[in-house]
Order: C-alpha cells, then sequence, then structure tokens
C-alpha cells in the first residue's frame, strides 16, 4: 500500500531558528512533510536541548522532551556560521532550499552575511522568515526577549489574575505558540505568491504583533470610550455574562467552567440544576440583573458544582444547552479525555536514547494529506547525509570540517 502523501513533502525549508517560537513555527511545516534541515550550533546545539534535560553531554543532549516534541521531524545538522567555511556550506544549503527561518534579533544573520539581501542574491525565489521579538524596524528593533517579557509587552500580563491583586501573567510562554503561527502562516501565503509569480519575499515576523492583536477587546474599548483593560479575574468587561467562571466541584482541586449569556442559555442551566426555587428570583430573571448580582449567583451555583463531579457537571449542562468544560490538567487530557483518544491527538515515537515518548499531534485534519509525526534529530544525526547527500561534499571534507569544529 502507497504511503499517504503529505501536503508539504516537495518543500524544502533551511531552519536556523532556537528555543521555542521559531522550532515551533517550522514544526508546522514538518508535521506535513516539508523537508526541515535543523541547524544548531557546534557543541552547544540548540538551547531547548537543555531544557528538561539531563546533564549537558553529548548523551544527554538527546534526552530533553521539550526539544524532541518541538522539533521532531526535522533533519539536524551541527554548523558554525561564527566560522566563514560555515558561512559558504549555508549559502550551499540556501541553493537547495525554498524557505530559510531565524529567530534572532535583528543583526545577527546581517553580521554572518546571511540577510535577505544575501540569500535573494543567492536564490533569487528564496523565501526568507525572521521572526525577530518586536520585528525589524521601530525603537524596540534591537530588544532581546523571551516569551515572558513578549507578554508583558503586549498588555496579556497586566490583565491576567483578580482585581484584587497584582498581575500574575501566565506560567508558561504562550506567546512562543502564538509567535510560532505568526510566523508559520505568512509562509503560505509567499508560498501561493511564489507559485504565481515565481518571486520570493522576506517575512519580518515580529512576535510581538500577534500578540498584541489578542488584546482586541481591550484596545476597542480604549479607542471608542476611552477606557482601559482592567484584571477582572473570571468576570467579563461587558454587562452581561453570569454565571460566568470556574466553579468547584466534588473532589480535590476539581472545578468546571461554566458560561452562560442569554436567557435561553440561563433557562438550559435552571434545568440542568433541577429549577430550584432561587433560580426564580428577580435578582437573576434577566442577564443584566443576573451579571450586577454575579457574586451572589456564583455562591449560589458553586453549592450546585459540589455535590457533583466535574465531569457529570460539564456533561449535564452540555445536555442542555449549556456551554462548561472541566477545568482538565495534563493527567486528565492524556489519561482520561474521551475527545483526545478519539481523535488520536497524543501520538507515540521510538526515540533511540528514550524509548517510547509522546508527542501532542497534528492540531488540524487534512483529508487527503493527513500529517505525520516523526522523531526529532539527535544532536548532528544528519551531518553526513546533509553535506553528503544532499551537498555532494566527499567524505574527505566532512571529516576535515567536522574536525576544525565547522560541522
Amino acid at each position: 500500500m502507497a504511503e499517504t502523501k503529505m501536503a508539504l513533502e516537495n518543500l524544502t525549508v533551511l531552519d536556523f531558528t532556537w528555543v521555542l517560537a521559531g522550532p515551533g513555527a517550522v514544526r508546522y511545516l514538518a508535521d506535513h512533510g516539508a523537508r526541515v534541515i535543523k541547524v544548531e550550533r557546534k557543541e552547544l546545539g540548540d538551547i531547548g536541548r537543555h531544557v528538561l534535560a539531563f546533564p549537558n553531554d553529548e548523551i544527554g543532549m538527546n534526552r530533553s522532551g521539550y526539544f524532541n516534541n518541538i522539533n521532531r521531524g526535522k533533519l539536524g545538522i551541527t554548523l558554525n556560521i561564527a566560522d566563514p567555511r560555515g558561512v559558504t556550506v549555508a549559502k550551499e544549503l540556501v541553493k537547495i532550499s525554498d524557505v530559510v527561518f531565524e529567530n534572532f534579533t535583528r543583526e545577527v544573520m546581517k553580521r554572518r552575511g546571511l540577510d535577505y539581501e544575501v540569500l535573494k542574491e543567492i536564490k533569487p525565489d528564496i523565501i526568507m522568515v525572521s521572526m525577530s521579538p518586536a520585528g525589524h524596524t521601530g525603537p524596540y528593533r534591537d530588544y532581546v526577549s523571551f516569551g515572558p517579557t513578549l507578554q508583558a509587552l503586549s498588555g496579556i500580563t497586566y490583565l491576567m489574575g483578580s482585581p484584587d491583586r497584582d498581575p500574575v501573567g501566565f506560567g508558561f510562554s504562550y506567546s512562543d505558540f502564538t509567535g510560532g503561527w505568526g510566523g508559520v502562516l505568512p509562509v503560505l501565503a509567499a508560498l501561493h505568491h511564489r507559485n504565481r509569480t515565481g518571486e520570493g519575499q522576506w517575512i519580518d515576523a515580529g512576535q510581538l504583533l500577534p500578540l498584541v492583536a489578542l488584546m482586541g477587546p481591550g484596545l476597542l474599548d480604549y479607542s471608542v470610550n476611552g477606557r482601559g483593560a482592567t484584571r477582572l479575574g473570571n468576570r467579563l468587561p461587558w454587562g452581561y455574562g453570569a454565571p460566568h467562571g470556574a466553579y468547584p466541584c466534588r473532589g480535590d482541586d476539581r472545578w468546571c467552567v461554566i458560561s452562560v449569556f442569554h436567557d435561553k442559555e440561563w433557562r438550559g442551566f435552571c434545568e440542568a440544576i433541577g429549577n430550584p426555587a432561587w433560580t426564580k428570583d428577580n435578582r437573576f430573571c434577566t442577564a443584566t440583573s443576573r451579571a450586577a448580582h454575579a457574586d451572589e449567583l456564583d455562591r449560589l451555583v458553586g453549592e450546585w458544582t459540589r455535590e457533583h463531579t466535574d465531569y457529570e457537571a460539564m456533561e449535564v449542562m452540555q445536555k442542555h444547552g449549556v456551554a462548561a468544560g472541566v477545568v482538565q490538567n495534563s493527567q486528565d487530557l492524556i489519561e482520561r479525555d474521551p475527545q483526545m483518544r478519539h481523535r488520536g491527538f497524543f501520538v507515540y515515537l521510538e526515540h533511540p536514547e528514550l524509548g517510547t515518548v509522546g508527542h501532542e499531534g497534528v492540531t488540524f485534519k487534512l483529508s487527503e494529506t493527513p500529517g505525520k509525526l516523526r522523531r526529532a534529530p539527535l544532536y548532528g544525526e544528519y551531518n553526513d547525509y546533509v553535506y553528503g547527500e544532499l551537498l555532494g561534499m566527499s567524505k574527505e571534507e566532512i571529516e576535515l570540517y567536522t574536525r576544525d569544529g565547522v560541522f
């Protein structure tokens, strides 16, 4: 039986990115068949190899679940682009590539002689993606950052938390994933443009901008009403939507989120909990009055949810047309969630050093070209293949460059 084709199997991507946002963008292309040549620094490798990993030695560098999940399906090589010979080899790799990704600060690739102006002379139809923190223009163009600093700059950190407490922000760099989508989506548009015109282009995909776009309602409120968004906990900034929050359920630290906006949903909610007398109270007769008395409503809803498990609460609400969801933890998602199991979301791959390792799967389904996960590369695993078979370098050249620290 022939192997299922993948949508991007004729695409070659040269990946200079590191840590999370850049590698996370490129992995979506790899999941759908692109041949991705991942370039890592000699000796240190991608910093991601040292996150949640064993001690920093050659064996430990292959044992990071963080790195292996974000860089799955790539052909990993080592290359020292601080060495002029390494730059020359990088330019040869550009010749066989369709897309080049990097997520350094603005001047890094230019200092190495690998900026877009140089690359398009080598390959006129090349598409280059630069995922610097804030973009290559403007007063922040040379700032360095990681996810938490971008989240703060975007305004999102300020809004996270309760109104009577300081901002708490996120516990993880979700902005890296937002930046990843912000980097990979314009590539598809650029490829479409190239297919029509034969023209490549440079994509300045600053990671800050997609995050600011997530501030939409707050920006709109300020633009129209001159009112700045503030921390609201689980409440909503407009005058309706109650009950709306995370409610305690039976068990230790178990919760269910319930959201009611309109009278039809309110009637479904009341039926779901058996129409107790308090649901007829005048304080809860309209969406506006429910929002005005949200504290008392939350208390009453919490009394009901405490008598049920989180899954029971979700299921009965959903049966009555009310938006509700269990506040799931990692164990719930992997071991209990029937939707994740049905969709086959968690995929298990064999790794030479770690054995069977779980990965989150392809996040969307294409009916004809569904995509496929392949394991991440070991450190420098594909040097011989990429330099020998793809670039045509001799065994002696590869050995010499390896001894000299170029590879």
